[in-house]
């Protein structure tokens, strides 16, 4: 089944962020590669696809997974929320209707 997996971050959270990107984005590739990642992004914080130092809001991905318990492990283990990018994160049952 998709889950969302939705990251709020803290505040000034970029530098956190920078310190574990390629952890971050390592783990999203391997869902990738496995057929399971269906999307995944940053807010940025401003109205802008590059929002320099404003930086982001929160994240928003959206994977397969055996179960909820399972989405909620891997969302555990996101180097955001070790790196104190993250202030919480959101796991739910997704069902995509469209496109």
């Amino acid at each position: 089944m998709l889950y969302s997996i939705v990251g709020i971050d803290n505040e000034n959270s970029l530098e956190a962020r920078m310190s574990v990107r390629a952890d971050h984005v390592a783990r999203l590739n391997a869902l990738k590669d496995e057929g399971r990642l269906i999307i995944a992004g940053p807010n940025p914080a401003i109205d802008s696809p590059d929002p320099g130092e404003a930086g982001f809001s929160g994240s928003i991905i959206i994977a397969e997974f055996e179960s909820l318990a399972g989405a909620r492990a891997w969302a555990d283990e996101d180097p955001y929320i070790k790196a104190g990018a993250y202030a919480e994160v959101t796991v739910k049952p997704f069902n995509k209707v469209l496109p």
